[in-house]
């Protein structure tokens, strides 16, 4: 793991979430117009309980007590969880963390049973879009509806589910 990072999971109001949370309402503000405000407010107004176990996680990655990095999934059906969130800090960018992020969620995911990983990413996040083929992620070829004039990508990954046999991963 790069550079001392540890993951640990959070509700989805706990105050290691909130600087990358923050962040991330500037840059899809900025990237896809909005208040920062408005899209907070659309952030945090995301289920809590979706990010929850037994079905969802919030995972934040830690270094040295800093949080730089954060993601989290949720149940999309039977076999399938869903991410969400995926986010690292402009200040910690290209050193790894959002691989190893991945790598912590889709270990959890498998050991929830899911046998499949389901995520969309905006149009205008081309280094979202590079992290998930690099991280063997599938593009799906059929276009999601837009949302005004943001174009959503969806990208798939199957994955080996493996039940947990102890209790579920608390941090």
């Amino acid at each position: 793991m790069p550079d001392s990072l540890r993951f640990v999971a959070v509700a989805q109001t706990d105050p290691l979430a909130e600087p990358l949370l923050a962040e991330l309402a500037v840059e899809y503000a900025q990237r896809y117009g909005g208040s920062e405000a408005g899209v907070s407010a659309w952030l945090r107004g995301h289920p809590a309980a979706d990010f929850a176990a037994p079905h969802g996680a919030l995972l934040i990655g830690l270094l040295g007590g800093r949080p730089v990095t954060g993601g989290a999934f949720q149940r999309f059906d039977d076999e399938t969880a869903e991410l969400k969130r995926i986010w690292t800090a402009s200040g910690y960018r290209q050193r790894g963390y959002a691989k190893a992020l991945l790598v912590e969620l889709e270990a959890m995911i498998a050991g929830r049973g899911y046998r499949r990983i389901y995520l969309t990413t905006g149009d205008r996040q081309p280094e979202a879009e590079a992290l998930y083929e690099s991280a063997g992620y599938s593009r799906l070829v059929e276009p999601l509806p837009a949302e005004g004039d943001i174009f959503p990508i969806a990208f798939e990954k199957m994955v080996s589910g493996q039940p947990e046999t102890a209790e579920p991963f608390v941090g």
